[in-house]
């Protein structure tokens, strides 16, 4: 598997925007995931599992800021905030609000793309310091986002690196079932505990040495979840 491409998930109403911002992002090697609506940018932030958001706050179904208050419950990911107005008090309500960096419209795409790789350095020295967890059976390095079994890569989608990291980054705790079901699906999601038993049984499958009898991946009956080292 070759390297990973920064996601980037872009929020905005404005057609021409959006094509202006996939076209040059693309080009220079970003994964693009468009979104119109806060509704639908909720919805793809939950399956894409983006490194960067951009995020317009004029959208036509609900302010960019209670979008901005919906991902921040539950994904950490920088969020560059594009809007038109220039009042201070915007940007402030904004950044309060949980954004990383404002963009004010219209903007040079130079200075944008700029911003972008800031937020995106900056996630990665945070990240950088996360640490190497060693099992008898796997290794999970979480600020590479990689796993490896034998020496080799084990291949995971987003959603079962979500699963896996929320239990790796709690190591040894209870991970309730609501809470584990927000953190990788969205707020939406809470109550869709199938998710956990198809999602559990693929990464016991591909990491546990006898899936039907896990040593690292368990289950506590009717409460949740716990990564054991």
């Amino acid at each position: 598997m070759g390297v990973a491409k920064t996601r980037v998930l872009v929020i905005d109403d404005e057609p021409q925007i959006l094509r202006a911002l996939r076209i040059n992002l693309s080009v220079r090697g970003y994964e693009v995931t468009c979104a119109a609506s806060g509704a639908e940018a909720l919805r793809s932030a939950a399956d894409h599992r983006p490194d960067v958001i951009v995020l317009d706050l004029g959208l036509p179904d609900m302010s960019g800021i209670e979008v901005l208050a919906g991902l921040r419950g539950w994904l950490s990911a920088p969020v560059i905030v594009l809007s038109a107005r220039t009042d201070s008090s915007d940007k402030v309500e904004a950044l309060d609000a949980g954004a990383d960096d404002y963009v004010t419209k219209p903007f040079g795409m130079d200075e944008f793309l700029a911003r972008l790789r800031a937020a995106v350095r900056r996630a990665a020295v945070a990240d950088a310091d996360q640490p190497v967890i060693e099992t008898s059976s796997f290794t999970v390095d979480l600020a590479a986002k990689k796993v490896t079994k034998n020496d080799a890569e084990v291949h995971l989608t987003p959603t079962e690196w979500g699963m896996l990291e929320m239990l790796v980054r709690n190591r040894g705790k209870l991970v309730g079932r609501e809470e584990l079901l927000k953190e990788v699906w969205g707020p939406a999601y809470a109550k869709e505990t199938h998710y956990l038993r198809v999602y559990l049984a693929q990464l016991r499958r591909k990491l546990e040495d006898d899936p039907s009898h896990p040593v690292h991946l368990l289950t506590e009956a009717g409460m949740g979840y716990r990564f054991q080292e």
